[in-house]
């Protein structure tokens, strides 16, 4: 079957696990859109993913599609991000699309050696870098650790306000997401401008 072939390559998982059927679903919107779009056709040539899982975003009626990239291939993904993720949102009526690289977070080595570990895989550099995957291509400006009355943690994070109309409906998907992914509260916002 040619068609499974062609659109097997549009998703190679790790240790090569075999895909789940929505998985496949998105590689095969992946395909499509390659196939039938002249924009993406060249760009989406050499891409893949390598995971994709729709959630529920906590709190609200809304689902979000986290799609899983090579690490090596981000950024040509994020070269046609913003017309793929527009594209796919329409292919899965609405759902929110979120792009996310692969990265290992590498464990604290106790050896005494502190080198040995690279500072990006580190829980927060991990962490960190999920954060600008999501939002791309907007900005984060800020950062800020709350602490609540019962003393549980909450990250706000500050978007550049210029994307404000293309990324508030977002917010709560992005902060469904990333607790997904790393079990952290985040909340998104934009800084408050002074009126000049």
């Amino acid at each position: 079957d040619k068609m499974a072939t062609a659109r097997s390559k549009k998703i190679v998982k790790e240790k090569g696990a075999a895909p789940d059927e929505f998985e496949e679903s998105v590689a095969q919107a992946l395909f499509d859109l390659e196939a039938t779009n002249g924009e993406l056709k060249a760009d989406l040539r050499d891409l893949y993913i390598t995971g994709a899982r729709e959630i529920d975003v906590h709190g609200t009626a809304r689902k979000s599609i986290i799609v899983n990239v090579p690490y090596r291939l981000l950024k040509s993904f994020q070269k046609i991000q913003q017309r793929l993720v527009r594209e796919l949102e329409k292919k899965f009526s609405g759902k929110d699309v979120v792009i996310v690289a692969n990265r290992r977070i590498m464990r604290p080595v106790t050896s005494g050696q502190s080198n040995e570990r690279p500072r990006s895989r580190s829980l927060t550099a991990v962490h960190s870098a999920i954060l600008d995957d999501m939002v791309y291509p907007t900005e984060i400006v800020g950062k800020r650790t709350r602490y609540r009355v019962d003393g549980s943690k909450v990250l706000k994070v500050y978007l550049d306000p210029k994307d404000r109309n293309s990324t508030e409906y977002k917010l709560d998907t992005y902060s469904g997401v990333y607790k997904k992914l790393t079990g952290k509260e985040v909340k998104f916002e934009y800084p408050v401008t002074e009126a000049a």
